[in-house]
């Protein structure tokens, strides 16, 4: 059985113990939120034997991040995109997505599950695209058989584009950036070539009996994403919800667990009006967005504009974060570019889980404080998201090794830190009240 049918029968399976351990939450309260479909534990049986660490995305635990690797037709190799694994699983992403688009495609998946702790996701219609010349050659049949294949790898959640049908195409007609989705318009280019409805709509049942068999978890992907600010929250994306709303509902009915995917390029002012309304029109699904990226102005820089708009998705009641790097809109990310998208939506969801007031959220960063007040340079970093740069830009302009355990840093020299200023302050505080004390006594 999957794990929200596990859930129904009201039994803890030992997924949802790993869980509740992980999170600091009673296995009961995991059970009742997978159960009624806010909690989603991904988790491929054949992933889960072979050594998946079960994690959970909802908006009872904690905030979680995404991290894309994957080859392109251009670049990369398997070699790379195991590097870039360890990179984002050694930071802290909670998932990775397999988005490859190029060669060898099956022997990447393999290696990357083979290697993997945390849940892997892949988008099938990547590689069902690569075995025909032309996006209309495919069948109903052969998507849902590329699905298959993927799952029996062990992929442990899928993106797949349902919601966008025939009649929500003519709605993208005026925006700027059209349809972004690679495969919302791979869906909407063999829609208008065949004059059909869309084979992952017609026969979502069917897809569902395959994804039930492997309890791979549903990622119903936001074909009609906003891909710039200008489109975003227009008919066209909003049409495209309430349909993922019912295809949520019908893949609970046939016991198959589910999040869905959210924009995409949305201001600030709009972030909070975008959770609400997946919450209504899913069911409280869990939500997992791409950034949103709330500028459009800043190529190369997309990992901070994108972290802005994650932060607030996350504290207005998404789940799962997926990152975006440097290299967004510009080129396929490499290793660096994984570490800084990892570090700054790690950042960001950390930020969303102190708002939401998650217990414990805020131990590390009083631990971190402490230590910073006691210049107890070690401990900060220790506890630093990313350790290694804290380390190196704290000690690469105190040459000397004397100083790199001072109590002082290169920004204010010993002279000049509030710190230890106000130490002094505090014992001179502390000696005159003594002094004060003692006079009174003697008088």
């Amino acid at each position: 059985m999957t794990q929200i049918e596990i859930a129904r029968r009201g039994e803890i399976s030992d997924a949802m113990n790993y869980v509740a351990n992980r999170e600091g939450l009673e296995p009961e309260l995991v059970r009742s939120e997978v159960a009624r479909g806010r909690m989603v534990i991904p988790a491929n049986t054949a992933h889960l034997a072979a050594g998946l660490e079960p994690m959970a995305i909802g908006i009872k635990a904690r905030c979680k991040i995404n991290a894309n690797i994957g080859n392109s037709a251009v670049t990369s190799n398997i070699d790379n995109e195991l590097a870039k694994l360890r990179m984002a699983v050694s930071l802290g992403a909670d998932t990775v997505m397999d988005l490859s688009t190029g060669g060898k495609i099956d022997q990447i998946r393999a290696a990357i599950i083979a290697a993997s702790p945390v849940p892997v996701g892949t988008v099938p219609i990547y590689q069902a695209i690569q075995t025909v010349k032309r996006v209309d050659e495919l069948s109903a049949r052969d998507m849902i058989d590329m699905i298959e294949h993927q799952a029996q790898q062990g992929v442990d959640y899928m993106t797949i584009h349902a919601g966008i049908k025939r009649e929500y195409i003519p709605l993208t007609a005026n925006r700027v950036t059209g349809i972004v989705s690679r495969g919302g318009a791979l869906m909407a280019q063999w829609m208008a070539l065949r004059g059909q409805e869309n084979p992952f709509y017609t026969h979502f049942e069917d897809l569902c009996d395959v994804m039930r068999a492997y309890d791979v978890t549903f990622s119903l992907g936001d074909s009609l994403r906003p891909g710039s600010i200008a489109d975003a929250s227009d008919e066209a994306q909003f049409a495209e919800l309430k349909t993922l709303g019912e295809l949520t509902r019908r893949a609970w009915a046939k016991g198959c667990q589910v999040m869905v995917e959210g924009p995409g390029h949305v201001p600030m002012d709009q972030i909070a009006l975008n959770m609400e309304k997946q919450a209504i029109l899913c069911d409280e699904a869990p939500f997992y967005v791409l950034g949103p990226l709330v500028t459009d102005i800043a190529p190369g820089y997309d990992h901070i504009t994108s972290a802005i708009g994650a932060a607030l998705a996350g504290w207005h009641g998404a789940s799962m974060l997926c990152y975006v790097t440097p290299k967004e809109h510009l080129g396929l990310p490499e290793v660096e570019d994984v570490r800084q998208g990892v570090v700054a939506y790690k950042i960001a969801a950390h930020a969303a889980d102190l708002a939401r007031k998650r217990p414990g959220a805020r131990d590390r960063d009083d631990a971190l404080s402490r230590a910073r007040y006691q210049f107890n340079w070690e401990e900060q970093f220790r506890l630093s998201l990313d350790p290694e740069t804290a380390r190196r830009m704290h000690d690469e302009t105190l040459p000397q090794d004397a100083f790199k355990s001072a109590a002082f840093c290169s920004m204010c020299g010993p002279r000049f830190c509030s710190m230890r200023i106000n130490e002094d302050v505090r014992k001179l505080a502390l000696a005159t009240t003594s002094l004060v004390e003692i006079e009174a006594v003697q008088a």
